[in-house]
């Protein structure tokens, strides 16, 4: 597969992960303790789990086949717990489409 189609596939997988955080912490988590509606907790939760999953594997793929020092991938690591991270860390560090 192409590193460009790679790099598409995981600008993809970013975002969603990223949408589903920010989904959870400002949407999911007040409905729960406010509203007590834990139902959405439990969907948010367990797409943005997937998600999370499939962009730490993503990241290390890049890693491998781009040969990416280890700094970049830990950056990409430690913006995936971050909100708002995974927009920054695909903004700086992965080319442009």
């Amino acid at each position: 597969m192409k590193n460009s189609k790679i790099i598409g596939i995981f600008k993809v997988v970013s975002y969603l992960e990223a949408i589903s955080f920010l989904l959870l912490l400002f949407i999911a988590m007040p409905l729960k303790y406010v509203y007590d509606l834990p139902e959405y907790v439990r969907i948010v939760g367990m797409a943005h789990g997937i998600l999370f999953v499939m962009y730490i594997f993503g990241a290390y793929y890049l890693y491998e086949t781009l040969n990416w020092k280890f700094k970049i991938l830990a950056i990409f690591i430690l913006c995936s717990i971050l909100p708002f991270g995974p927009f920054y860390a695909d903004k700086k560090y992965l080319p442009k489409s």
